[in-house]
């Protein structure tokens, strides 16, 4: 990537994102949301349209304006949308939080708060998959990784469909009774189409050509990612298409349901084996702190589905599925996506401010720009938390879950302030920091 343009909003994309997801950490301890009121109750939707796509949607956004171009070899369609996009998702999720707030009672809100948050947010998507799709386009046929991001652009229209079509008919704008058994279907399949497809899909993608990147491991082989693809292409298009057109039955959802997750149980194997892979072959031998904790991440997957497969063999799912959801979003989407910030962040800072000087003076590494050792413990306290969080939620014990939330926003906090540090080159010793012809980087936008 050396010599590639920074795209200038990206750590803006970032600031904003954890600036949401302390703010959901905040609320859950708190005591706002689920597991102490409903699981479907408009509070509980303020705290999963924060983390999916206040936290995780925004950070993948900004990480993909900057790695879709490394990706296919091609540059940005048009960054000059990407300010735009950012500002659509800011304020439509703000809006689409208020018609929340408003339906749960929290203020006589107007009823239109709801579809014109949801218009925004479909927006701010529209612009982001415009722009990315644009990208791929131009660089026909794909590469592995960014067939992944293909699916998950188009599962992000479908999840903004659906979206839009639950805002309406929440606020009163639409009724339901024309379509009963479609919202019945809807719901599993806004789930699936926007945690399974755009997040979790998304992210394995990008994450075959991070960790090859960052660990100097071999990604040439064209079959590598191939049956994870097809598996999780498959299961995505069961679940969106066949929730569609399942017959108006329980059981015809039910059957489609089955169908998906052995799918996509076959992908998530076929990608751990990828994984791994990549780890044994890598030339970097001693492994950085954003791999090692890439790998606690992947172990909640993993402990997702053998859970969730428990769960449905044993009837369980409808009573753990807070459990299982919150691990799939903060055990393995949060825990990736944190992991590799703690890399992105200074690679991206290292390659503006030292990129322009490379080869005339001496410059610092990537891995000078932070402290893996201070680091490392506010990861292990966050991945401590979370699976005791996610404890709680299995025994159904509510105040506990809040304690266990409270130390993953310490952790959070304590993250945070690393990341920053890495902006600020707070910890590159003199006389390397600010080589001749070097200057700070800005906090919250790039020079590129």
């Amino acid at each position: 990537m050396i010599g590639t343009s920074l795209c200038k909003w990206t750590v803006s994309y970032f600031a904003l994102a954890v600036v949401w997801l302390l703010l959901a950490e905040g609320v859950m301890v708190a005591g706002f949301g689920f597991p102490h009121d409903d699981i479907g109750g408009p509070d509980t939707l303020v705290i999963v349209h924060i983390v999916c796509i206040g936290w995780l949607s925004t950070a993948v956004c900004g990480a993909l304006f900057q790695f879709v171009p490394v990706l296919v070899a091609r540059p940005l369609y048009a960054e000059r949308w990407t300010l735009p996009a950012l500002a659509l998702l800011a304020l439509g999720l703000m809006v689409l939080l208020a018609g929340f707030l408003a339906l749960g009672g929290h203020f006589n809100g107007p009823r239109w708060l709801l579809p014109v948050g949801a218009g925004l947010l479909t927006s701010g998507f529209t612009l982001v998959a415009a722009n990315l799709g644009m990208t791929l386009w131009s660089a026909r046929p794909l590469p592995g990784p960014a067939r992944f991001v293909a699916v998950g652009l188009a599962c992000i229209c479908v999840t903004a469909a659906f979206g839009g079509m639950f805002s309406l008919v929440l606020s009163g704008t639409a009724v339901a009774a024309p379509w009963p058994d479609l919202l019945l279907s809807g719901i599993p399949i806004h789930a699936i189409a926007g945690l399974g497809g755009w997040l979790t899909f998304t992210a394995m993608g990008v994450s075959y050509r991070l960790l090859a990147m960052f660990m100097l491991a071999p990604d040439g082989d064209a079959r590598l990612g191939r049956p994870a693809w097809r598996a999780g292409a498959a299961a995505l298009a069961v679940g969106v298409v066949g929730g569609v057109l399942a017959p108006w039955r329980a059981s015809g959802l039910n059957l489609v349901l089955l169908l998906a997750g052995a799918a996509a149980l076959l992908s998530l194997a076929a990608y751990g084996r990828d994984v791994l892979g990549l780890y044994r072959t890598r030339k970097r031998r001693a492994l950085e702190l954003n791999t090692r904790m890439s790998l606690l991440a992947l172990g909640s997957l993993v402990a997702v589905a053998i859970l969730g497969a428990a769960s449905a063999a044993t009837g369980s799912l409808q009573s753990h599925a807070g459990a299982l959801v919150f691990l799939v979003a903060f055990g393995w989407l949060t825990g990736l996506v944190l992991a590799n910030l703690y890399k992105i962040v200074p690679f991206l800072t290292w390659l503006e401010t030292y990129g322009p000087v490379m080869g005339r003076v001496p410059t610092p590494r990537v891995q000078d720009l932070v402290a893996e050792r201070r680091a490392s413990k506010w990861f292990v306290l966050f991945f401590a938390g979370i699976w005791a969080a996610t404890m709680m939620l299995w025994i159904d014990a509510a105040p506990g879950f809040r304690i266990a939330v409270a130390v993953v926003t310490v952790a959070t906090l304590g993250l945070v302030e690393e990341l920053v540090r890495a902006r600020r080159l707070a910890d590159v010793a003199e006389p390397l920091r600010l080589p001749a012809g070097a200057a700070v980087p800005r906090l919250l936008v790039s020079r590129n």
